[in-house]
């Protein structure tokens, strides 16, 4: 397979940052395809394991926790109009979000997955969401439509973050702030990288990611003073698009064969659409459609 000097810069940063947990995590997402690999998370989570996930995040303490942190405001999403929660999953922090969001507030939630979607939309059993199939690597909403963008536990599933990074990015109006939660790479964030066979990631690499793509980190935040003590619980961080930056498109260090992947991988998840769900595609000149994304249907179950 081709290697850009992208690629090969990051590879040699990645050898360098090679603690214990890192070499004990998950290795299937570095080894396989990207189109094979997000087969297998869309079967993980549309199957039994995405069943009992909402069960997991409570005894996890992920859930009221990251409820804890909203009520707080240490977040605050008073502040915001319109929010966009991505991979929603069954609505860990969508539940919330009805909860602390301002009532005017527009509530939008998208995932890779759309059995997640109706799980999500039968458990909160709230009219007020727009649930919506997308990938986070190709969002199918208009530039700098959202103030707020949240983000539990995505990253993860990306061999690289940049493209999902960046397309948050292109979505937030300058201003507007991002929420995102994520593994790190500790002996605990091993057994979650084993279980749900994702990534984690250290503090160091994912804020150069988010500089590389034009977000900058405002605030590391912490559940508890517990967890800040025994620095546990994951990363959590608010990052920001300032006024006047132009977000870097991810896929400018991309060779060709890594662009055709991609391609790829699109007309097939097209397909797996047609017999599973709705997908969202980009339109055909690269740019993200708005011209009436598919909805998961409040009407019936």
């Amino acid at each position: 397979m081709k290697m850009t000097a992208a690629n090969m810069d990051q590879k040699s940063k990645d050898k360098k940052r090679r603690p214990l947990p890192r070499l004990l995590e998950f290795q299937g997402i570095r080894r396989w395809g990207l189109e094979q690999y997000r087969r297998k998370v869309r079967r993980i989570y549309d199957g039994p394991a995405g069943h009992v996930l909402p069960w997991g995040s409570i005894l996890s303490l992920h859930e009221p926790l990251v409820g804890h942190l909203l009520r707080a405001k240490k977040f605050d999403v008073s502040r915001f109009h319109d929010i966009l929660d991505v991979g929603s999953g069954a609505g860990q922090i969508l539940r919330h979000l009805l909860k602390v969001a301002r009532p005017d507030a527009r509530l939008v939630a998208c995932d890779l997955s759309t059995q997640m979607l109706r799980r999500a939309r039968q458990r909160l059993k709230s009219d007020r969401p727009e649930f919506i199939t997308a990938d986070i690597t190709s969002l199918p909403f208009p530039d700098e439509s959202f103030d707020c963008v949240t983000c539990g536990w995505v990253l993860e599933h990306l061999p690289d973050p940049r493209p999902g990074l960046a397309e948050m990015a292109r979505v937030l109006r300058p201003g507007g702030s991002i929420l995102i939660l994520a593994t790190e790479a500790t002996l605990s964030g091993v057994i979650v990288s084993r279980t749900w066979k994702c990534r984690t990631y250290s503090r160091d690499e994912l804020r150069e990611a988010c500089s590389d793509v034009g977000l900058t980190w405002r605030e590391q935040m912490w559940f508890t003073r517990f967890h800040e003590l025994f620095k546990m619980g994951g990363i959590l961080v608010e990052a920001t698009r300032c006024n006047g930056t132009t977000p870097t498109p991810a896929s400018a260090d991309r060779g060709g064969i890594e662009q055709d992947q991609d391609r790829q991988s699109r007309e097939r998840d097209q397909e797996h659409g047609k017999a599973n769900g709705p997908t969202l595609q980009p339109s055909s000149n690269g740019s993200k459609t708005d011209a009436s994304p598919t909805t998961i249907s409040t009407a019936n179950p």
